[in-house]
């Protein structure tokens, strides 16, 4: 099937878009709860499950308004009745039971017993992600927030309430340090924004040099380079095709900032005009820069052929330079698969990756997968009890490398949620459990917002939503230039 016959192009009439949202509330208002739509018993499916002493208390749902259910971890025993179908742990009870090493029983009557492991490992205590419309053809209102993973606190970083309703995107930290961020916002007040050392630059990043204003970030770990993509990205919708959104890329290159010089750099095989290339990521150690290429094809005509692989070229951040080779690590395209969203662990062994079959916008793409990879050995394998049968795609990990989390669509194939799996020393995966809130299915069913991003960070963003306002409204910003 063409392209031209599955595809609108992003100019896409009032109407379409006003159909489009009536078609996603018409569907998510038919599924009105996590029962009607035959998942199982217990919801979120928290069943066997590994997880940190230090998250907030796993409440879940069951099928029946009255239920009982008794926890043991060998030590201490308690018995909880449901309101109206739901289990609201208390949190004192849950901390003096969730503590590191132990195996909680989980006995609920009438259904099922199940058991949770907590492990030794602690996750980082706070979590980025930004709240969007799905569609992400127009918003209203979307912000970059924070959650606490210990309790049920959220508190905004920015929203665009008080910046004339524009986009804000790729929030990034330096070392999940929350003092250390970067951000952009697009449309009105468009530009980047860099926190650092309690202070806040506007930084305006389109050059006579790059495709485009900088796109997709990686801090090096020093704080003192930040590498991007530069895109230009096109957006449309699928007529016919279980995947609803098309994203791609009409040229991109990746490209290098010096954030005390204010000045890009890159070098010819980051920016080949036969390739398109996106996605870069520094090694922990900052001396390698990893990104995804594949062979230029005709855009959007076939859109399908293209096939991002995973490279890398060395990075001396003393001389500001580059390596004279790439190296290519992983070929998806051998596979007939694409690969997107290359992160390495603390520790430098493994990277995560998402598989899919073309593109690299794969959160919208249902064959998408998370997949780890052995530097050393270069072998590599999906995360399959983390995966499920929808699209499981952009994730990042704690600072100890023993949690990941990652975007999943899984529960209604709508709307992204957080889901956290824990990994092993071998870099194999536990069973994913989703994002705990004070009431999951009232939460899950009346939230209509995507959660994007999810980043781990290792405290809370404290820099004053009002002193990112003032700069956006008030600062013409500083234009960075291209050596």
């Amino acid at each position: 099937m063409r392209f031209s016959s599955t595809l609108t192009e992003m100019k896409t009439s009032r109407l379409r878009i006003f159909i489009y949202f009536a078609a996603i509330l018409l569907s998510t208002l038919s599924s009105c709860t996590p029962q009607d739509r035959e998942f199982p018993y217990i919801f979120p499916d928290y069943r066997d499950i590994t997880v940190p002493p230090n998250i907030a208390p796993l409440n879940f749902c069951v099928n029946a308004r009255k239920a009982t259910a008794t926890f043991d971890n060998g030590s201490e025993t308690f018995t909880l009745k449901a309101r109206k179908g739901v289990f609201k742990i208390p949190e004192r009870k849950w901390k003096s039971m969730a503590r590191p090493g132990v195996r909680i029983k989980v006995d609920v009557t009438g259904m099922e017993t199940f058991t949770w492991t907590v492990a030794e490992e602690e996750i980082d205590p706070y979590l980025a992600y930004r709240l969007i419309d799905p569609c992400y053809e127009a918003w209203n209102e979307l912000g970059l927030y924070q959650r606490n993973l210990e309790s049920y606190d959220q508190d905004a970083i920015i929203t665009n309430r008080q910046t004339d309703k524009n986009c804000m995107n790729c929030h990034s930290f330096c070392g999940r340090d929350p003092g250390r961020m970067l951000f952009h916002m697009r449309g009105n007040h468009g530009a980047t924004y860099v926190i650092r050392d309690g202070a806040i630059e506007k930084l305006n990043t389109k050059t006579d040099s790059t495709i485009s204003a900088l796109v997709y970030p990686s801090w090096h770990p020093s704080g003192d380079f930040v590498a991007f993509s530069v895109n230009d990205t096109r957006q449309a919708f699928h007529s016919h095709s279980r995947d609803r959104i098309e994203v791609y890329d009409a040229k991109s290159d990746v490209v290098v900032y010096d954030v005390s010089g204010h000045n890009i750099i890159s070098c010819p095989l980051l920016k080949s005009p036969d390739s398109f290339e996106t996605f870069p990521t520094f090694s922990p150690d900052g001396k390698t820069l990893y990104f995804c290429t594949a062979v230029k094809q005709e855009m959007p005509s076939e859109y399908a052929k293209v096939k991002y692989n995973l490279c890398s070229i060395s990075f001396d951040s003393g001389t500001c330079t580059f390596g004279t080779k790439v190296d290519t690590l992983f070929n998806a395209e051998a596979l007939g698969k694409s690969l997107s969203f290359p992160r390495i662990s603390p520790d430098g062994r493994f990277l995560m990756f998402t598989l899919s079959d073309f593109g690299n916008f794969s959160i919208w793409h249902k064959s998408a997968d998370i997949w780890m990879m052995d530097i050393g050995t270069g072998e590599s394998w999906p995360l399959e009890e983390a995966n499920s049968d929808d699209v499981d795609s952009y994730h990042s990990w704690s600072s100890n490398g023993r949690w990941i989390v990652f975007s999943s669509r899984r529960i209604d194939g709508l709307y992204t949620r957080p889901y956290f799996a824990y990994i092993d020393a071998d870099g194999k995966a536990s069973k994913a459990f989703c994002l705990p809130q004070k009431d999951p299915e009232s939460f899950y069913r009346d939230l209509m917002k995507s959660y994007n991003i999810p980043e781990f960070i290792s405290g809370k963003v404290s820099f004053p939503e009002r002193k990112i306002v003032k700069t956006a409204l008030g600062d013409p910003g500083i234009q960075i230039n291209y050596e």
